[in-house]
């Protein structure tokens, strides 16, 4: 997964459409889709600028996500935790199955298949 991707990932992740994330980093939706796209690099600005906004750097860098906090998740993965925390292994078992098979299914994940 290229940087752009995981760029798209964390901005998905926020409930952020183009325009209102690259606001958040002060460029334009057209930067913010050749970031994307990768057609271009962002550059340290631009990842600090986004970094107080609850994105997570480190993984959009390298592709490695860190433990985070729990008051640094959204609204909505705060209320999808909670969900999950209340059921059972079998449950968190098949959320995790159907998660995973939409993730690929959206092309947010790679999963090296040919």
């Amino acid at each position: 997964m290229k940087i752009g991707d995981r760029l798209r990932l964390e901005r998905l992740r926020l409930g952020l459409n183009q325009a209102d994330f690259a606001a958040l980093a002060g460029v334009t939706k057209t930067s913010q889709f050749n970031y994307e796209k990768g057609e271009r690099s962002p550059d340290a600005n631009y990842l600090a600028a986004l970094q107080p906004h609850g994105v997570d750097i480190h993984f959009v860098i390298t592709g490695e996500a860190l433990p985070v906090a729990e008051s640094a998740l959204s609204k909505v993965e705060t209320e999808l935790l909670g969900y999950f925390r209340g059921m059972s292994e079998t449950s968190r078992d098949a959320v995790r199955r159907m998660a995973f098979a939409m993730a690929v299914a959206d092309g947010a994940l790679d999963t090296g298949a040919q």
